[in-house]
């Protein structure tokens, strides 16, 4: 695959699945039960990345995304299974609000490319689940258990995805080192606030992003829900405020 693609273990159920040669530095993770398999996003969908996939299950998969944007369901087209939330259901109808033009860019921008990539033919996921999940809902994989939680604020239909048993939460876009987007007109920094209260309140032993370093403490949650409510305090948790810096992460209001 032109090593586009880095899988590492995070335990003997569960792998990331990482492209380092974006900008973007993407992870999508694989959870695999007794029974199903079930990959949390998909990525850009420059490579193929379910001949990667079977490489670490024998079972059938399903695909979700954290959100409906193209660097999260980029390899959805490989896997009719999949669920998503009600919100966002649009944007697999043909209604995102951003051109195939503007997407392509941002597919090759700061991109070391694998051979043979063609851009020009890169196209947005649509399709219509076979499952739509909301807030609380189950996921059972066969001897585990995930969690769906409703986390809107980078987009509507944001999920993030609790496994109870491991203390392990996946977190999309609400969580990350870096700078987190929030100035989008799809985005809403109130309802961030609310999901970084509800994710904070949970017992998280390890935080799994979509997006650059891994190395990323539960501590992080915590952090990340009283700077919200600073801003909101300070009247500046609204768009047009600018960025906020806190060391190794940052917010663009």
């Amino acid at each position: 695959m032109d090593d586009w693609f880095t899988i590492d273990s995070i335990d003997k159920k569960t792998y990331v699945i990482s492209e380092y040669r974006h900008w973007e530095e993407t992870h999508c993770y694989l959870l695999n039960g007794d029974t199903q398999s079930l990959l949390i996003d998909t990525e850009l969908g420059i490579l193929n990345i379910y001949d990667e996939v079977i490489k670490y299950t024998d079972k059938p998969i399903t695909a979700v995304a954290t959100h409906i944007y193209w660097d999260h369901i980029g390899g959805h087209k490989y896997f009719p299974d999949f669920y998503a939330h009600a919100a966002e259901l649009d944007w697999l109808n043909g209604k995102f609000p951003l051109s195939m033009e503007t997407i392509r860019e941002m597919v090759v921008d700061r991109c070391d490319l694998p051979d043979g990539f063609d851009v020009g033919s890169y196209e947005f996921f649509q399709g219509t689940p076979t499952r739509i999940v909301a807030d609380h809902d189950m996921i059972d994989l066969g001897g585990r258990q995930i969690e769906v939680l409703h986390t809107p604020g980078h987009s509507p239909g944001h999920l993030c995805f609790w496994e109870k048993e491991t203390g392990y939460l996946f977190t999309g876009d609400l969580v990350y080192k870096d700078v987190l987007f929030a100035y989008y007109p799809s985005t809403d920094p109130e309802a961030y606030l609310t999901s970084l209260k509800k994710v904070a309140s949970l017992p998280v032993k390890r935080v799994f992003p979509a997006h650059h370093s891994l190395d990323i403490q539960p501590e992080i949650l915590i952090c990340m829900r009283k700077a919200f409510e600073e801003l909101e305090e300070n009247g500046k948790l609204c768009h047009g405020s600018g960025t906020f810096n806190y060391g190794d992460w940052g917010v663009w209001l």
